[in-house]
């Protein structure tokens, strides 16, 4: 299967963030942000954002799934994403890749350029979602939509569950880890236990020998148990003030 090299680009340099007309409005060279919206793989701006769901890293899609023809790991931290199909285990992430689109101009218009000349120069229909042209009513739309501050961070919808993480502590012989400083968190209904320990990890540099046990009420929490099943199992125990509680701790595995 031919794969479109779409996201294969270099950026030298550094742009303004912000291209507003208001002299008020701080602005911040683009290039402090590279490390969150830039591909580890092919080094260019993140092009149809796509995550993998084992450890939340994101790569542009046709990088990792080209980068899985011949690995089944993560190509930043090297976890296994599946032993078989690794393509099972990645999302795109919309909200981000329209972050992207949004910091760096003319991007979304260029791989779009660049896309439909793939497909006619090789002779192939192009896909229905890609328009050279936007209808009228369509155009004007789009201007009312982003002259709107806020619709650029609407939270979309099947981001359906919000969390609230409790940190209760960590056993005796755990320490230097990092505070979780963002203990409120909006996520998917489909995502597991398991996905909230990742995020834990991740944002508390967690060793790999450190324990995360999550618990929800008086019960344990297996990793594959996702949200959604945990809100509807648990009910009432479970929410406060509309948001899942969920408390972790930090224990050290037991020796055999």
């Amino acid at each position: 299967m031919s794969v479109p090299p779409f996201g294969h680009r270099s950026h030298e340099g550094s742009t303004n963030i912000s291209d507003s007309d208001s002299e008020d409005e701080p602005k911040l060279p683009l290039n402090q942000f590279y490390p969150y919206i830039r591909c580890a793989l092919c080094c260019g701006f993140l092009v149809d954002a796509t995550t993998i769901t084992e450890c939340l890293h994101t790569f542009c899609k046709s990088c990792i799934v080209k980068h899985f023809f011949y690995s089944n790991r993560c190509p930043t931290c090297s976890i296994v994403v599946h032993q078989t199909q690794p393509l099972y285990n990645i999302r795109p992430d919309r909200q981000l890749q329209d972050i992207v689109f949004k910091m760096v101009p003319f991007l979304e218009e260029l791989e779009r350029e660049q896309m439909v000349n793939f497909y006619k120069t090789r002779g192939l229909e192009v896909p229905k979602p890609v328009v050279i042209s936007p209808p009228g009513p369509v155009v004007l739309k789009r201007q009312k939509k982003e002259s709107t501050p806020q619709s650029v961070f609407s939270v979309p919808p099947e981001l359906d569950v919000s969390l609230v993480l409790e940190f209760v502590g960590a056993e005796e012989g755990i320490d230097n880890y990092k505070p979780l400083e963002r203990r409120y968190v909006r996520v998917s209904g489909e995502a597991t236990v398991r996905h909230v320990e990742l995020f834990i990890r991740r944002k508390m540099e967690l060793s790999p020998t450190c324990q995360v046990d999550v618990v929800c009420g008086d019960h344990l929490l297996d990793h594959y148990q996702s949200l959604k099943d945990i809100q509807n199992t648990l009910g009432e125990e479970a929410i406060q003030d509309g948001l899942l509680v969920l408390h972790f701790g930090l224990v050290l595995p037991s020796e055999p």
